[in-house]
């Protein structure tokens, strides 16, 4: 898999603590593009399967991983890979990329569908600069959505991903 960087404790890549790995690569080149140092394919390093578990297991604190870019539907087979790994250490997966949830569940790319099926929240659609908030959760632009996959998949349609209201969950109900 060729990246750009990993990022061992990221909080802004999705919910939780993750290890985030920002892959090399990308066709969309947005304008206003947060990460315009990994658009060139050939930039980079190589880094292996077996490398990059090793480094998520080095933090016993992380919820789970996320696959950035760059694009990592470029590098789909390596990063499903990486993302079945992920889960079988009991971490859930986070993938961001410019392309609409959509167009890759209907393209009939095999390494696109598998990456799919290894996702378990998918923030899709290109940065907009026009739709730029520092308001969001998540993600860069209003455009962008959070969509859970598996819950997707199973209904055929997009559905989307909730925060968890976890302060609600410690609140004592008044009597």
């Amino acid at each position: 898999m060729r990246i750009a960087n990993t990022v061992n404790d990221s909080i802004v890549d999705g919910h939780g603590l993750r290890f985030t790995v920002f892959t090399q690569g990308c066709p969309h080149h947005c304008p206003g593009c947060h990460n315009p140092g990994t658009h060139d394919a050939a930039g980079g390093r190589e880094a292996t399967l077996e490398e990059l578990v090793e480094q998520m297991k080095k933090n016993p604190l992380i919820e789970g991983i996320t696959l950035s870019g760059g694009e990592p539907f470029g590098q789909a087979a390596a990063c499903a890979d990486l993302a079945r790994a992920a889960h079988g250490l009991g971490l859930n997966v986070w993938t961001y990329t410019g392309y609409l949830f959509e167009h890759l569940r209907d393209a009939g790319d095999p390494a696109w569908t598998a990456l799919l099926a290894e996702t378990d929240v998918l923030v899709d659609g290109p940065f907009l600069q026009k739709e730029k908030s520092y308001e969001l959760h998540f993600r860069g632009s209003r455009n962008q959505r959070l969509i859970d996959v598996p819950a997707s998949l199973a209904q055929g349609k997009v559905v989307l991903w909730e925060e968890e209201d976890l302060l609600a969950k410690f609140t004592v109900p008044e009597s």
